[in-house]
């Protein structure tokens, strides 16, 4: 029978991983067939996701294989998930509080998702991306995603973007102090690596720099003065010129400045290939190969207390508003690709 409490659906989205290499094609496929990642009509961007998938197979099953042969993405996000249910619904007295997990480009898939979500039957649904800062290639794609497979009962209310939560921004104070304490304090420029994004989606409206860099001014203010740091981007794939500098070149430029470097994944809540291969193996063999005096990296906010905190007040405060909004401040509106509705 059903409790007199009202029911809400959480949520949550993120890109997702394979979990063995032989899904690490079918993952790579899906990710490059989205028109959110590669702008074409579906008859050549299919083919052209295919062959992608296909020349990059092996070098991502190599990475894939440094972390036991799959993405921990799923496992991290569940340990996610199972804290933010238990924050939620410890002050709930009103409402009963159900999270989910809908990944992008692998299982649990929005489609699978959504009957789960409808099997429940919610009063509300809250869709809150675990990509803080708004990108039409992330957030807007999972949402669009998940707007065709649900049909199910709720009133939804979306979370755009938290880039300027509380909890997310004390969360990266407190990994990286710790990080660099734990090291000794050594003499480092704190380099904040995001996702990269070709500059033409920037260009064309979308407010993913301006958000990081809003996130990163926010932390660097909550560690006090002294900090040298610096914004960077990393993941560059592709001939198209990317938003910059990357983060190989912030790195070469510590070192040329006499410096070490403690690099904090500014845009990722979890541990995934960008983070466990790209920043723990392939950057840091090449900083080491560079004659870099310390290489540090901060960890992700993971299922810290006061993060989850932070991300449990930002979706208690979108069930009080209807439709897509942000958590704190909204961007400005020259921002043409904005997620706020």
């Amino acid at each position: 029978m059903r409790t007199a409490r009202a029911r809400v659906a959480v949520v949550v989205f993120n890109l997702g991983g394979p979990d063995g290499p032989e899904s690490v094609r079918p993952f790579l496929e899906n990710l490059f067939s989205d028109r959110a990642i590669i702008d074409l009509p579906w008859l050549a961007r299919r083919p052209l996701a295919a062959l992608i998938a296909r020349l990059r197979e092996s070098s991502a099953i190599a990475n894939y294989a440094r972390m036991g042969g799959g993405s921990p993405l799923l496992a991290e996000t569940r340990a996610q998930v199972s804290a933010l249910e238990a924050a939620l619904n410890a002050g709930a007295s009103e409402r009963e509080f159900k999270v989910f997990i809908a990944m992008r480009y692998w299982r649990p898939t929005s489609a699978e998702t959504a009957q789960q979500v409808a099997a429940y039957d919610p009063d509300d649904i809250v869709l809150a991306p675990l990509y803080p800062q708004f990108s039409t290639t992330t957030t807007a794609s999972s949402v669009a995603a998940w707007r065709k497979a649900y049909k199910g009962p709720g009133v939804t209310h979306t979370l755009c973007c938290w880039y300027d939560n509380p909890g997310l921004v004390a969360a990266h104070a407190e990994r990286i102090r710790t990080a660099w304490e734990e090291a000794g304090h050594p003499k480092v420029r704190l380099l904040f690596s995001a996702h990269g994004l070709p500059e033409q989606v920037v260009k064309g409206g979308d407010p993913y720099q301006w958000q990081v860099e809003a996130t990163c001014a926010r932390v660097a203010a909550a560690l006090g003065e002294g900090w040298d740091w610096k914004v960077c981007y990393q993941s560059r794939v592709g001939p198209l010129r990317w938003l910059g500098p990357s983060t190989p070149e912030a790195i070469t430029e510590a070192i040329s400045d006499g410096l070490g470097v403690l690099i904090d994944p500014i845009a990722f809540v979890s541990d995934h290939i960008e983070t466990l291969a790209e920043l723990d193996h392939d950057y840091a063999e090449m900083a080491e190969a560079a004659g870099v005096s310390v290489y540090l990296r901060a960890p992700v906010a993971g299922i810290l207390p006061g993060f989850i905190a932070g991300l449990a007040e930002a979706v208690e405060r979108a069930l009080q508003r209807t439709g897509c909004g942000p958590d704190g401040a909204p961007c400005p509106k020259t921002f043409a690709r904005c997620g706020r509705g």
